[in-house]
């Protein structure tokens, strides 16, 4: 059952009612005690009343200097040994970080919590409904709209193109690819790349076979016939083919073999060969130093921002629906896959337990720090308005059972005595 939240304003007009009536009751047992003082020669029952009255008035004055000592000095005199409050401010400040640290910020307490609140199992169940899927996608979308205002795009294009540099451009690129080369060339998948250049050339020479006429013609003497040029034409095309057509069919080929000996050894020089990866470097330099290589760099960034502006303004962009989705799909897998939910709750467990244990002095000296800033009168009036009300009980306790002492101690008093 939850307890009522009170505030500042209602706890305040409880505690004044309390003392209203509190404060009542001794002025009325005042009353009764004078009228009992002075008419108890004539009725001599009203000793008993008077002993009564007088034993109540007796508790509720050392109750109210005892409540009152807690906060304050008595009608202003500073008696030793009051005002505790005001006066012991720090000291409580620091009992109570010091509690709540060892009783409430304890790594075990914390962790068998979280443990058993099934948040995952919870968060899940919220996170795969409809609206709780655009609501995420709605905060969302205003932060990253939030971080690309606030974001210098010269800033960001600057650290673009130092990581590019950083990452691409300075190290060195031989020994890299010579490694990726020697795996691919050492499993063959270079292979079918070999198939498709030898068939691509094999298609060309059959369907050009008058490129390689002109090409014996522009190159055999003038005084050659032209019928003898074209002889050696048709026979260069023949021996073409018939080459082509050999490496297609043959897959141990000396030419296949010699060109997996040459990749082979370009990747293994790549590595070792300090001329073959100075050429390689070179090729990047040329490559990568292009002014339009680095105007595309400079310009990523313009696009991933225009793309993502695009994509968040628009709730039915493609972008938002994906995340919509993996968002739900996410909760789903979370309310219903006990495993999955079981490491999410663990981590959070675990993380909060980290938190704890590295951060619970500093969150427990917000607490102490945050007292002794305070005012002594102050920290007398919070502390007095959370628990003055039932202090207030304890006088009106202390009237009651003063003026029953009283009653008993008078009556075995008279009893005995006459």
């Amino acid at each position: 059952m939850s307890v009522p939240v009170l505030d500042d304003a209602q706890r305040a007009e409880g505690l004044r009612r309390m003392k209203i009536f509190a404060t009542g009751l001794l002025v009325a047992l005042a009353i009764v005690f004078v009228f009992s003082f002075a008419l108890q020669e004539r009725y001599p029952w009203l000793q008993y009343v008077r002993a009564a009255a007088e034993g109540g008035m007796v508790g509720a004055l050392a109750d109210w200097f005892a409540v009152t000592a807690l906060f304050k000095h008595p009608m202003g005199v500073k008696i030793p040994h009051t005002a505790i409050i005001p006066r012991k401010k720090d000291q409580i400040g620091a009992s109570l970080g010091q509690f709540v640290e060892s009783n409430f910020l304890s790594e075990e307490v914390i962790t068998q919590k979280l443990g058993s609140m099934e948040l995952a199992q919870k968060a899940g169940a919220w996170l795969e409904r409809p609206e709780s899927a655009t609501r995420v996608a709605t905060e969302g979308s205003a932060a990253i709209r939030g971080i690309l205002r606030v974001l210098d795009d010269e800033a960001v294009k600057t650290v673009l193109e130092s990581m590019f540099r950083r990452h691409v451009v300075d190290p060195p690129w031989g020994p890299p690819m010579g490694r990726v080369a020697e795996r691919v060339f050492e499993e063959g998948h270079h292979h079918q790349l070999v198939n498709l250049v030898v068939d691509s050339v094999n298609d060309w020479v059959a369907a050009n076979p008058d490129v390689i006429s002109e090409l014996v013609a522009q190159r055999s003497p003038s005084w050659v016939p032209s019928f003898v040029d074209d002889l050696v034409g048709d026979r260069v095309q023949v021996e073409v083919g018939r080459f082509l057509r050999a490496v297609q069919e043959d897959q141990n080929h000396e030419l296949r073999r010699a060109l997996d000996n040459y990749l082979k050894g370009l990747a293994r020089d790549l590595q070792e060969d300090p001329a073959v990866m100075a050429k390689a470097d070179a090729i990047k330099e040329q490559v990568l130093d292009d002014p339009r290589v680095q105007q595309l760099i400079t310009q990523t960034w313009a696009t991933i921002k225009d793309a993502l502006t695009t994509a968040v303004d628009d709730p039915d962009s493609e972008l938002t629906r994906n995340f919509k989705a993996a968002v739900q799909d996410f909760g789903h897998r979370l309310a219903t896959d006990p495993e999955l939910a079981e490491k999410v709750n663990t981590w959070i467990a675990d993380a909060a337990g980290y938190l704890v244990k590295t951060y619970s002095s500093d969150i427990a000296a917000v607490i102490t720090e945050t007292v002794e800033h305070w005012d002594a009168q102050e920290t007398s009036e919070k502390i007095e308005l959370q628990v003055g009300k039932d202090l207030q009980f304890i006088r009106i306790n202390g009237t009651v059972v003063g003026s029953l002492a009283g009653l008993a101690i008078f009556t075995v008093a008279h009893a005995v005595f006459g």
